[in-house]
């Protein structure tokens, strides 16, 4: 009997996938090929809509709450935000790749999701009804077989290439080493992000003495499957400032490009792709994890439906076609960046204009925006709020919400025949809209400003009809 769900690769994406299917009624089992978790993090944190998103699950709330603060800064190429001077600030959650990992991990565990760690995946195939996988435990070989599989194992995904998924984009131009070292004497290097002709050099106070170094060079000649040395990332240092900087002791050392690819299509058949299997790029501002997050809080309900069998027609279909336009933008965005990060009298002149631009506050709330993920709207429709972010509305229990505001609560009859699948909340009457339906991914559905008008259109669509 072929499981419900199987996802491959037990990071931030992977596991959050796996409790939205859970919370989905699916079963779901997550094939992660490290024996236990690495404690390492690449990303540092989770902006704008990345957060929120953790936030509607209540996820947040297992986060120390020093963690929990708008974004104070950012940049754009390397050009710094002030965040400060928004009205409005940009979320984020100041929490490294490892912790999110962990809190994921265990809300996971505790709806009912299995993860087997020391698992890797070495081929798969699809026929008919069913995907095989054929796994590498950590005791024997097996096959498991599964209605879905969905790939989260990351750039070089096994999935994507096993479906036969193309990873289309523009190569690298820049290669970057980084590590988490300590520092033999933190006063004398430069803080921040400092761009020189050759490269650029960063670094981050990560405590407990230890700080991130990262070493960006214009050139693209080193093998990304050779392992970083210290001597490495301390050569490089010294191309790119002119200047030794003492560091020892390396907890983490590796390396990143701009190359940025998108897989041409995020399903095939039974086969799904989401986070860095599905898109990759220069991690300027932090948006693979954030982005994950996101795919896979679109992804999940649409999937736990079309497995459960209350899917409307095309509904699984909508995770590619709303998603993958957001990940092509994404990937501009970060490509422009790039551009900015580059070399040479005519980039510091474009600087220097970005520079006087993003001193306005309207140009900011635009850039800070798009690199929080705050603008993404997947439709437009006869209210303005539809197919954007839905206000404060509770979500934690992973199913969508119909508010009623109406004097005589008339939306409670139209949505009757969903009350299985739809949660329905009577609120003060004379609010505006009179009607919002959100989807269990934040996004809203519907809405009206005085009456049903397109409700039951709106509860088919997304869920299916109603009984």
């Amino acid at each position: 009997m072929p499981v419900g769900v199987v996802i491959v690769g037990g990071g931030p994406t992977g596991l959050l996938l796996a409790g939205e299917l859970r919370l989905g009624g699916v079963e779901a089992i997550v094939l992660e090929q490290l024996p236990a978790p690495s404690g390492l993090s690449k990303a540092l944190g989770v902006m704008g809509r990345g957060a929120q998103t953790l936030d509607r699950r209540g996820l947040l709330d297992r986060f120390d709450k020093t963690l929990q603060k708008p974004a104070p800064f950012a940049h754009f190429g390397g050009i710094p935000l002030d965040l400060t001077r928004l009205e409005c600030g940009s979320p984020a959650l100041l929490a490294p790749q490892a912790e999110v990992e962990r809190v994921l991990a265990e809300w996971a565990l505790e709806l009912g999701a299995e993860v087997r760690r020391g698992h890797e995946v070495v081929g798969l195939a699809q026929t008919g009804e069913q995907v095989t996988l054929q796994i590498k435990g950590p005791d024997c070989a097996y096959d498991l077989v599964a209605r879905y599989v969905v790939g989260c194992d990351g750039a070089r995904s096994l999935v994507r290439k096993q479906a036969g998924i193309g990873f289309s984009g523009t190569p690298a131009t820049q290669v970057s080493r980084f590590g988490d070292v300590t520092l033999t004497d933190p006063g004398a290097v430069p803080r921040g992000m400092r761009r020189t002709p050759t490269g650029m050099f960063t670094v981050v106070p990560l405590g407990d003495g230890v700080h991130r170094v990262v070493v960006s060079e214009w050139r693209t000649g080193a093998d990304r499957d050779a392992p970083v040395t210290l001597d490495d990332l301390r050569a490089a240092t010294g191309r790119v400032l002119g200047a030794e900087v003492g560091m020892d002791r390396p907890r983490w050392l590796s390396r990143f490009t701009d190359a940025a690819r998108q897989a041409d299509r995020y399903r095939e058949g039974r086969i799904l792709l989401a986070g860095d299997a599905a898109h990759i790029q220069l991690p300027a501002g932090g948006p693979g994890m954030t982005t994950g997050i996101q795919d896979a809080a679109n992804l999940g309900w649409k999937l736990a439906a079309q497995v459960r069998g209350r899917a409307p027609a095309g509904l699984l279909d909508t995770y590619h076609g709303e998603r993958h336009p957001v990940g092509a933008r994404m990937l501009s965005f970060v490509r422009a960046q790039g551009v900015m990060l580059s070399p040479g009298p005519q980039v510091d002149a474009l600087r220097d204009l970005f520079g006087e631009l993003l001193t306005e506050p309207a140009t900011l709330r635009t850039v800070a925006d798009r690199l929080m993920g705050l603008d993404i709207r997947y439709e437009s429709g006869d209210h303005p709020l539809v197919g954007g972010w839905a206000p404060d509305v509770k979500l934690s229990a992973g199913r969508p919400v119909l508010v009623d505001h109406t004097a005589d609560h008339r939306l409670l009859a139209v949505a009757e025949g969903w009350r299985d699948r739809v949660d329905i909340v009577t609120a003060a009457a004379g609010e505006k809209p009179a009607g919002i339906l959100v989807r269990p991914d934040g996004y809203v559905a519907w809405a009206h400003e005085s009456g049903a008008d397109g409700l039951t259109e709106a509860l088919a669509r997304w869920f299916g009809p109603g009984y």
